[in-house]
């Protein structure tokens, strides 16, 4: 895999010729929808072995061995031109090999509301070791508002990937509902009803349970731990899987209504993964920024994993970007896009899509038919390549996707170029 970065005046054909891969293969491993159409600035997954370099002012094979990862005696022995390694001349082109070796085997969760297209669902099953149906919603007696989950069950098991149902706090009509978790967590016989409920839908195909409450209060920690006690003592004997779902701290004691009731070291210590949101440092009503930074994403996991076991974290990364209108004014909405439809929009407007060296993270700027000015932050081959390489040096047991219900290619040509996934079907 290389990862190219769209300078200006590349088109794919002079892409596919610096790189030896016919242009056809770029275009449908990137489902460009406009390949005549490149931004400058986007980022092109290139499947191949080799790769090219031309040589600039100043660069040595040291160099440039250095800057691909490689050993300068594995670009001499493909290079055999190569007569004075230490005589390169500006504008040379040297084949460099590109490592093939993955770094490892992870597991893959993909959260996913039941109205995902099909064919979209279709694309992204083989790349999943478990799909989590979003979600069943927790009612104050303990029974769970219904959703259309049977038939994403059945495909996703047909292409060995294991469902996990999961519940939420979610109140019908709203969001994430502190008195409804209270409720639940505090009264036992909603909890009897909960879990009767649970077990019955469990029956539906399930491998396992993901409980995501949110937002819960800082008094119902401890109720949430014994919470989470019971699910596991009761649905393991009955050979179903736990899950978690952790807001992204960075110590003990942080202090926040998101943060405060969620437990690490215990979770860590009872269920059989967690999902950690790493996400949303950007967001709907923020100002402009990147929606997972990539140094703010490693101070989570830096704590995380000081008090859970590394293999059994599932660190989340964020399958959207947002647009903001600027100035920012507080209370203002920024608008959710797809990553594809972030580099369909800079293309559409003109802009030159730059990369923020400390978030990792793309944006572009422009400015709308009303003159307004707009911040666009997404994810691309880049973010994605930064975000999993956190997976190999924390050893973790692997990533999260929230969600997906858009089709980004770029993140699976990415992953899958760099690990192999679990199944556990």
């Amino acid at each position: 895999m290389v990862i190219h970065t769209v300078r200006q005046g590349d088109s794919i054909y002079s892409i596919a010729n610096r790189y030896d891969v016919p242009m056809q293969k770029i275009i449908a491993d990137n489902r460009l929808e406009n390949p005549e159409r490149l931004v400058v600035g986007q980022t092109i997954v290139v499947l191949s072995d080799t790769t090219n370099h031309i040589v600039e002012p100043g660069e040595s094979l040291y160099s440039i061995a250095r800057q691909y990862g490689v050993t300068v005696s594995g670009i001499l022995r493909i290079n055999p031109d190569i007569t004075n390694p230490s005589r390169l001349e500006v504008g040379q082109v040297i084949v460099i090999p590109v490592p093939s070796k993955k770094l490892g085997t992870i597991e893959v969760n993909g959260y996913a509301f039941p109205n995902i297209n099909r064919t979209t669902l279709a694309d992204t099953l083989p790349h999943l070791t478990y799909i989590s149906i979003f979600s069943y919603q927790v009612r104050p007696d303990g029974s769970l508002a219904p959703i259309e989950d049977t038939s994403i069950i059945q495909t996703a098991r047909q292409q060995k990937v294991a469902p996990l149902m999961v519940i939420t706090n979610i109140k019908e009509g709203g969001s994430f509902d502190s008195d409804l978790a209270n409720t639940i967590l505090t009264n036992e016989q909603v909890q009897n009803t909960l879990f009767d409920n649970i077990i019955k839908t469990l029956g539906k195909g399930y491998y396992g349970l993901d409980i995501d409450f949110e937002y819960l209060y800082p008094r119902d920690r401890e109720n949430y731990n014994r919470f989470i006690k019971r699910a596991v003592d009761t649905l393991h004997p009955l050979g179903y899987t736990v899950t978690t779902a952790l807001a992204p701290k960075t110590s003990t004691g942080q202090i926040g209504l998101l943060y405060e009731a969620h437990d690490y070291a215990f979770h860590g210590a009872t269920v059989d993964h967690v999902v950690i949101m790493t996400y949303e440092w950007g967001f709907t009503y923020s100002e402009a920024r990147a929606v997972a930074p990539i140094n703010l994403v490693e101070e989570v996991i830096q704590y995380a994993v000081s008090v859970i076991p590394s293999k059994k974290i599932l660190m989340g990364i964020p399958n959207y970007g947002y647009n903001w209108t600027l100035p920012f004014v507080q209370g203002s909405a920024a608008q959710s896009l797809s990553h594809t439809a972030a580099v369909n929009l800079a293309a559409s407007v003109n802009a030159r899509i730059e990369f923020d060296t400390t978030a990792q993270s793309p944006y572009f700027r422009y400015y709308d038919s009303s003159r307004r000015q707009h911040e666009v932050w997404f994810e691309d081959a880049r973010s994605i390549e930064a975000k999993l390489k956190l997976v190999d040096q924390y050893n973790l047991g692997g990533v999260s996707y929230w969600t997906i219900n858009s089709f980004f290619p770029q993140n699976w040509l990415v992953l899958e170029s760099m690990y192999d996934v679990k199944k556990v079907l």
